[in-house]
């Protein structure tokens, strides 16, 4: 198979800490272009389980499927269910969790999509086909939700002033393009020369509220940890603060041993289920960043799973949820 057909940010990487072995089976559970799943099946024997919520990425594999020969299997479905998909698909265990976290490239550069603020597009921005779209976060979230979303999933400094400039502007007519939310986002946030483009972050906020991103990703990493079995690895690319941290912290939660200090007596605390493979998370060097400028900002990281059981969820942090906001809540 052509494993340089579609090769992700840090693909080559990835596939060296996922270490692909004869037989095995696993999880890429973004398969968006599918270069994982090609590396993966370029190991004899090996059996793909490919996840995506985008429709237009599992049709694009339908290709791949044919000449895997009944060893890829794509199913169109959010990440964070990886479990039960595991599960529908006989499968109690896995060898390998692979992610590649948030938007990718294709989708960006698709103006119908309305992910990106270079190309006039519908302000959709959904991964799916369901649920609501940027837009109608835009016409019906509260001022004070909107600035609460743009700057706790945008960390814009400038959160309150594009709230009420939307709120605003949403009362002589409907922001129901790109262009017009960046044209709008740009007139309150001043940006210099060579900074970053002024609708930069409350284009990323928007999506990630939007798809839930975050939950996603905190709800595929406890998935995965109950999935892997001991041996098993989970490889984890993002490519920004907000899922780095939670996936940092996730791991060295799982990885974490002892409980006291010499001060304080032991805490019982829950056997490691992970050990990291890596202190610090691998970061695209000068000449892939040269040929994508995306990976600038992409971390990987990296963990092997114990025979130890899987720990208790974790408590989440307290954010605006999309079910709460778009009914007035």
């Amino acid at each position: 198979m052509n494993s340089a057909a579609h090769i992700p940010v840090l693909g080559r990487e990835a596939i060296h800490y996922l270490a692909p072995r004869q037989g095995g089976t696993y999880v890429d559970a973004t398969f968006g272009g599918g270069g994982y799943s090609r590396a993966i099946l370029d190991v004899p024997a090996t059996k793909v389980i490919g996840i995506d919520r985008d429709r237009t990425a599992i049709a694009g594999g339908f290709d791949l499927v044919d000449r895997a020969g009944g060893r890829l299997t794509l199913v169109e479905d959010r990440f964070s269910r990886l479990a039960e998909i595991c599960a529908a698909q006989g499968l109690d265990a896995v060898d390998g969790v692979v992610m590649d976290v948030g938007v990718s490239s294709m989708q960006l550069d698709q103006a119908p999509r309305g992910f990106s603020f270079r190309q006039d597009g519908p302000l959709d921005m959904r991964m799916g086909q369901t649920g609501p779209t940027a837009a109608d976060v835009v016409a019906i979230a509260s001022e004070s939700d909107l600035a609460d979303i743009i700057y706790l999933f945008g960390e814009e400094r400038h959160s309150r002033k594009v709230a009420r400039a939307i709120v605003a502007a949403r009362k002589d007519a409907p922001i129901a393009t790109t262009r017009a939310l960046a044209d709008l986002v740009a007139k309150v946030v001043r940006s210099k020369p060579g900074d970053i483009h002024p609708a930069t972050r409350t284009f990323q906020a928007l999506r990630i509220f939007v798809n839930e991103e975050l939950d996603e990703l905190a709800t595929a990493l406890a998935a995965a940890e109950r999935v892997l079995k001991p041996g098993g690895r989970l490889v984890v690319v993002s490519f920004h603060s907000l899922e780095d941290r939670i996936v940092k912290n996730f791991l060295a939660a799982r990885a974490k041993t002892g409980g006291g200090s010499r001060h304080l007596p032991e805490v019982a605390q829950a056997a490691p289920s992970f050990n990291l493979l890596m202190r610090r998370p691998v970061v695209a060097g000068e000449q892939e960043v040269a040929r994508n400028p995306r990976a600038r900002s992409a971390k990987l990281r990296a963990a092997e799973r114990t025979a130890a059981p899987a720990h208790a969820d974790d408590e989440r942090a307290s954010w605006p949820a999309l079910s709460d906001v778009m009914r007035g809540g």
